[in-house]
């Protein structure tokens, strides 16, 4: 029996083009200017102090420190500093009403209805949780917050490893089959099945659907079943 719901974001409530056209472009132009206007500030020093660690530079110049953030942005790379001062410019476009955030009819109605039958929801991005409550606060669908007990990212580990989701399944303090992971990436819901989560593979090109055994392979959320 399904008792939580744990949904990835980017193609899977929501459009991937919203996060690559709209959030990161935001986030590379805005980068430099919030950087060295808030150094000194907790959370940005965290972030860079991160940021030389694991690329081998010096603290202390922004500069070099800005061109490896722009880089990651240039490469799409999940990187843990990177998102987390990601999240911090995004809060201040979405709260000058720069955009809201995308999300497909079909996952909007599904998670209302969840919510309703009281199934515990939970999201899992590589965004940090900052960047996902900001997602789903200032959402076209409304303040969806509400709808989520908890949130992680790349702090609990990679999403591609088996060994994330096991410590999810027991910070949520559910057997692992009493979950269903939503995700639009093979390799992710391969993980969590790894350690016995039930899976939907959410595949918005319907055109191009893939069948797995090992999967619900479904074209959007109105199509997933939940196992009983």
């Amino acid at each position: 029996m399904i008792k939580a719901i744990l949904t990835d974001i980017e193609g899977t409530t929501s459009s991937i083009q919203f996060v690559h056209q709209v959030l990161f472009p935001y986030a590379a132009k805005n980068l430099p200017e919030f950087v060295r206007q808030h150094r000194g500030d907790d959370a940005v020093e965290a972030a860079l102090n991160e940021v030389a660690n694991q690329a081998k530079l010096d603290i202390d110049n922004t500069e070099q420190l800005i061109q490896q953030l722009l880089e990651w942005i240039a490469e799409d790379k999940k990187v843990t500093p990177l998102k987390a001062l990601q999240g911090l410019i995004w809060d201040h476009g979405y709260r000058n009403g720069d955009y809201q955030a995308h999300i497909y009819p079909d996952a909007l109605d599904a998670l209302i209805e969840w919510h309703k039958q009281g199934i515990a929801l939970y999201v899992y991005s590589s965004g940090s949780i900052h960047a996902q409550k900001l997602f789903f606060g200032f959402n076209e669908g409304g303040d969806l917050q509400y709808l989520f007990k908890d949130y992680f990212d790349t702090t609990t580990g990679p999403k591609r490893e088996a060994a994330s989701y096991s410590l999810i399944h027991k910070a949520i303090n559910l057997a692992a089959e009493n979950i269903l992971f939503l995700s639009d990436i093979r390799e992710e819901v391969d993980a969590a099945a790894e350690v016995g989560m039930q899976t939907a593979w959410v595949q918005r090109d319907t055109a191009a659907l893939v069948s797995d055994p090992q999967h619900q392979c479904v074209g959007s959320f109105a199509d997933i079943q939940l196992p009983s």
